[in-house]
């Protein structure tokens, strides 16, 4: 795991945060400050963003998450993710189910969903952008639908925070390769039946901004998941850490006491 960017901050229980495909472990950083107080937060750039390089050859983010976990000698863990994070963080938590304490998913796809026009088009836009070598249209598209959202007008706010987030996003745009395995362990199988190996708390959060789609997800998520707290926040879009960290640290705060 030498070759992998990681950051460990705090004293206590251990909860690692996953940064959403578009950005790196950065996006953590106000989250991470407050419950470094009582936790150990783990952060990792996952490969093809930020400090880590992108992968010569197949691999599973699951895969780095447990090898990571491992050489810092950690047994178990709280693991929670937005949007990529979220989805590595479920995959992880059904395939080695012992070694979650706590799981978090904001703003998190799932395998075999059926995407609206909305993300669909997006998906093929960028994928053009990509194909063509432009980079700077597709971190356009990409600050506009993920941060700026497909229905919100953009603010003075939202364009600090695009800029904030723009850097990262460049490298992990470019760093896009076809090795990249982003799959639940059984695509095939019904979101519940996943869903069901989860016997740990639960916190899933999207804000009401973001594309339909991952309101949908998340209320299929929190149904499937016993007891688990599904909080909907209003005007947020995707990258809810930045967007509103003060009560993203709060509620996995709240999860971790849980």
């Amino acid at each position: 795991m030498s070759d992998i960017r990681a950051v460990v901050e705090g004293a206590g229980s251990p909860v690692v945060l996953m940064h959403n495909g578009v950005s790196d472990h950065h996006c953590w950083d106000r989250v991470a400050a407050g419950l470094a107080e009582q936790h150990t937060v783990i952060r990792y750039d996952m490969r093809g963003f930020g400090q880590t390089p992108a992968a010569s050859a197949g691999f599973r983010h699951r895969d780095d998450l447990a090898a990571a976990l491992d050489s810092l000698g950690v047994q178990r863990t709280a693991v929670v993710g937005n949007s990529l994070g979220g989805y590595v963080a479920l995959e992880f938590a059904t395939r080695w189910p012992e070694r979650v304490s706590h799981l978090g998913m904001l703003a998190a796809p799932l395998g075999g969903w059926d995407w609206s026009p909305v993300v669909r088009d997006y998906g093929a836009a960028e994928g053009k952008l990509l194909e063509a070598g432009d980079l700077d249209a597709a971190l356009a598209l990409n600050l506009d639908m993920w941060v700026r959202g497909p229905d919100r007008e953009w603010t003075p706010e939202l364009r600090a925070m695009g800029a904030e987030l723009a850097p990262a996003m460049r490298i992990a745009l470019a760093n896009q390769t076809e090795n990249e395995s982003f799959e639940l362990p059984d695509d095939t199988a019904l979101p519940s039946t996943l869903l069901d190996l989860i016997q740990v708390p639960a916190l899933v959060a999207v804000g009401d901004a973001d594309a339909p789609d991952f309101v949908e997800i998340a209320r299929t998520v929190a149904g499937g998941i016993a007891g688990a707290r599904l909080l909907e926040l209003a005007g947020v879009a995707h990258i809810l850490p930045v967007e509103c960290p003060e009560q993203i640290t709060a509620e996995i705060g709240e999860l971790l006491a849980r």
